[in-house]
């Protein structure tokens, strides 16, 4: 066994609350095993990581995460197999992408073995929390942030590392509709967009209530100096079918470099789908909505893997998307969950045994 595993201090908790749960009916995101990890950094170093029972963090209202927001967190999840074998997919990508988001918000970077050895530790004590279910898997949500106290506008000197799990069902039902954004923007050059830091998140809620409002379910980012370029859909990467060929933005200072995203871009070479990594315009997009061109466009995320998207809105008129039978979303989304769930063999190696 791993030392660090054995090193682990596990204190289990006294009730479990899993018989209050109805795994036939999750929401997403709402309901939490028993157990979450947790590791302090301070003195310098990230100290051994614990388990212990899911409980409220308390802190001092001077704690940095309040006032100057070092916050970064990953998406994952774990699925179980007809044999009851526990599957992660691709987690190596969610560990680096933390550290690169963490990186940027001058948050000590992780050490590999905490992540990968603790969450290993943590799905076995709450193995039972993950649902069989179709369309259902448990949630991981490992996440840091500063816990040193203080006023002064500069990095903590201490943080926390936790990771809490959540079995969910789907994240959407049914296809969504979209708002092009015409006024505000997700992030700029130079700036945070590429991170999965908190506040990128809390600076969409307010446009996209604006969206629903309007009648619409989500917002489509576009670049933050002429809204000339489409760049993502709400909290995921977007993906444009234009006839046959599949085409996503570059990533850059300002998009997330998803993992769904990479994962889809490698199965649409590997299975003869045409693929474009290119910028798209907002013109183009509308275009070949006119002209029939555009036959789909989705989202493409962890909690979602791809969403659908039914029609847009832009400029005060409504674009219908063409309901086809056989979709590349359909299509994708199936391969990718295959693999996640043991169900077909994965040759990409993205699939990781607990």
């Amino acid at each position: 066994m791993n030392t660090l595993m054995s090193d682990i201090k596990i204190t289990r908790t006294k009730t479990t609350k899993i018989h209050d749960v109805d795994f036939d009916n999750l929401n997403f995101g709402r309901t939490f095993s028993d157990h979450m990890l947790v590791c302090d950094y301070k003195d310098g170093k990230w100290q051994s990581p614990e388990i212990v029972p899911y409980q409220p963090i308390v802190l001092d209202p001077s704690a940095k995460i309040f006032h100057y927001g070092q916050s970064v967190f990953e998406g994952m999840k774990a699925y179980k197999d007809a044999n009851d074998s526990v599957w992660l997919f691709r987690p190596l990508e969610n560990f680096k992408r933390l550290n690169i988001s963490s990186k940027r918000l001058a948050i000590p970077e992780l050490p590999e073995d905490i992540f990968m050895e603790g969450l290993k530790a943590l799905l076995k004590v709450d193995s039972n929390w993950i649902p069989k279910k179709e369309g259902s898997s448990l949630y991981i949500r490992p996440f840091i942030f500063a816990s040193g106290n203080g006023f002064h506008a500069s990095p903590a000197d201490q943080y926390k590392f936790v990771i809490a799990l959540a079995p969910s069902g789907a994240y959407f039902s049914g296809k969504v509709k979209v708002l092009i954004e015409e006024t505000y923007s997700r992030s700029a050059n130079g700036g945070v967009g590429f991170a999965k830091a908190g506040g990128n998140y809390a600076g969409q809620f307010y446009p996209t209530q604006l969206a629903v409002e309007k009648g619409y379910q989500q917002v489509i980012w576009t670049d933050d100096t002429n809204h000339e370029y489409i760049e993502e859909a709400g909290a995921m990467n977007i993906f444009i079918r234009i006839n046959d060929t599949l085409i996503t933005g570059p990533t850059s200072d300002r998009i997330l470099d998803g993992i769904t995203r990479k994962s889809i871009i490698d199965i649409a070479k590997r299975e003869g789908i045409p693929v474009e990594v290119r910028k798209i315009t907002v013109s183009e997009v509308v275009n070949a909505a006119k002209d029939g061109s555009l036959k789909e466009m989705f989202g493409a995320g962890t909690a979602a893997v791809v969403s659908p998207i039914s029609g847009f809105g832009y400029k005060g008129i409504d674009y219908d998307l063409p309901e086809l039978k056989d979709t590349y979303a359909t299509f994708i989304k199936k391969y990718i969950t295959d693999i996640q769930t043991n169900k077909s063999d994965d040759p990409f190696g993205w699939r990781v045994k607990m």
